[in-house]
């Protein structure tokens, strides 16, 4: 050391002080990584060993995507079943007579199919969840069929009086159980996100997988082919995902193999546009009919008409989003001894807000009091004579 000059001595220290600083600062970088207080050696080892071993590629997204979209269809496909309506149906009926071979026509019925659709289990217990357009008739005796072909008696234990769902039971063998599908979570949907539906094409084609995006959210359709006819559905997914006629009732599942939404109508003279019932409204009558055997919905007692800017223009009204309550013709436009009645809520008023959210065209009335409890106390905004006012109501089961 003595041979060294002050000069070496000087470029000496700094070297070792950078070293030093260097080591430190990976061992402090690693510790906070790991979270725990380490060997300082091992910490070293392991840093040198990361240092050494690039990280692995990532893997393709399209390769995983068709991986996921596999295993949900092995995994989804024993929950998912044929609905099947059978009736007997008035036919004619010939009588060859003898000797001359005379033909007598009579009336007669014969048992036949005169529906079919999708359904799937939502419960071990055989519980499961298709269209009410499904299963309206109701003088036909519906079953289901299996993935593995065997032919079971269901039971319709409610229709939903508003929206497109009815919940079925089919009763399990002593010591049996149904694969069922889990429910998720349509509330935090995203266009584009990936989804997948399963159901009976064309009454022909069980558990037909097909594959799609949500193409749009909060549509609003009128599904006709039902047996009471049209019927208004808002607040329903868009997907491009291929669905059919017989495909009605069957599951929409996100890429975790969850139900999202309830397979349900396809647009007319159009090419990939499909319609699902958010999982939502589903379990909310999954669980009214396991509390009251029923589906229930709170109400409010109003008939209204919904403002946007053409009825601001034509009834030169003040806003151009909210609800009018207003009479219909031979109807009255707040219903005698109903929640409104009792809150003071009058013919004229424009219900601006209901506890807290918008009325509009996204947020309808309807909507946002289906999506409320019976008994829940609400706040409501109205716009009374061009003054906002505060009212109250509770809500009470729809008669």
């Amino acid at each position: 050391m003595e041979h060294l000059t002050k000069s070496q001595l000087i470029l000496l220290a700094l070297l070792v002080s950078f070293i030093t600083s260097m080591v430190t600062g990976i061992m402090t970088v690693a510790l906070l990584s790991e979270g725990v207080a380490e060997n300082p050696i091992q910490t070293i080892q392991r840093v040198i060993e990361r240092s050494s071993n690039p990280p692995e590629e990532p893997q393709d997204p399209i390769i995983s995507s068709e991986e996921k979209i596999v295993k949900i269809a092995e995994n989804v496909t024993p929950a998912v079943v044929s609905v099947v309506a059978t009736k007997d149906v008035s036919v004619i009926e010939n009588y060859y007579l003898a000797p001359f071979g005379d033909i007598l026509s009579g009336y007669g019925t014969q048992r036949r199919q005169v529906g079919a659709g999708t359904g799937f289990f939502v419960a071990s217990d055989g519980t499961m969840v298709t269209n009410k357009h499904v299963v309206e008739d109701a003088e036909a005796e519906y079953s289901v069929i299996m993935n593995d072909g065997k032919k079971l008696a269901a039971k319709v234990l409610a229709r939903d009086p508003t929206k497109d769902i009815a919940i079925l039971k089919v009763t399990p063998a002593t010591g049996q159980s149904f694969s069922f599908i889990p429910l998720g979570d349509s509330g935090g949907l995203k266009v584009g996100q990936t989804v997948v539906a399963i159901g009976n094409a064309l009454g022909e084609f069980q558990n037909t997988v097909s594959v799609g995006v949500i193409s749009g959210l909060l549509r609003t359709i009128t599904a006709s082919g039902g047996f009471s006819g049209p019927e208004v559905l808002s607040q329903v997914i868009q997907t491009d995902a291929a669905i059919n006629p017989g495909n009605s009732g069957g599951p929409l599942l996100d890429l975790s193999g969850m139900v999202i939404g309830i397979n349900n109508a396809v647009a007319e003279g159009a090419e990939n546009i499909g319609f699902a019932i958010p999982i939502s409204a589903a379990k909310k009558a999954i669980e009214d009919v396991k509390a009251y055997g029923k589906i229930r919905y709170a109400y409010l007692g109003v008939r209204y008409v919904a403002i946007n800017p053409a009825i601001k223009e034509s009834r030169k009204l003040a806003v151009d989003y909210g609800a009018l309550v207003t009479a219909s013709e031979g109807e009255v436009a707040v219903q005698p001894n109903s929640p409104a009645t009792k809150g003071g809520i009058q013919q004229g008023d424009i219900i601006l807000e209901f506890d807290g959210r918008k009325v509009d065209q996204n947020n309808t009335l309807a909507d946002i009091i289906s999506a409320h409890k019976i008994g829940d106390k609400v706040l409501l905004k109205i716009l009374r004579e061009g003054k906002e006012i505060q009212l109250e109501a509770i809500l009470e089961e729809r008669p």
